[in-house]
């Protein structure tokens, strides 16, 4: 059974930081390409980072491009988001995903989602 586990989130005031990370168990997480999402209060959920699955290759949303840095660690099976001069907007649940190697579907088709962790930013 494949668990993604969220945890780092928290209330954070207007450009502070924080880092997000997901601990997966039950997938071939060193094949997987992970990812993060959020959903805003009344909005749909979106993509934010994705990283490959040996971590070489990265993508971001453009709203948090230079902000944000997603990493993983496949010896302990985490991936982490990084997230620093955070803004309002950045407010909402912010999910861990995997899927499979294909790259070319990094910000679609996820087959595993954890719970998610609730991020608040301040004004």
């Amino acid at each position: 059974q494949v668990q993604l586990v969220e945890s780092g989130g928290g209330l954070v005031q207007a450009g502070g930081s924080l880092r997000l990370s997901c601990a997966a168990s039950g997938l071939t997480f060193s094949s997987s390409i992970m990812g993060w999402f959020r959903q805003a209060p009344g909005k749909e959920r979106e993509f934010v980072a994705a990283v490959s699955s040996a971590g070489g290759a990265t993508d971001y949303a453009d709203s948090v491009k230079g902000r944000f840095s997603i990493s993983r660690d496949n010896a302990r099976k985490t991936v982490y988001l990084q997230m620093n001069s955070l803004k309002p907007e950045d407010t909402g649940i912010y999910y861990c995903a995997g899927r499979g190697s294909n790259w070319l579907l990094r910000r679609s088709a996820y087959n595993y989602w954890g719970q998610g962790t609730q991020v608040t930013v301040s004004s």
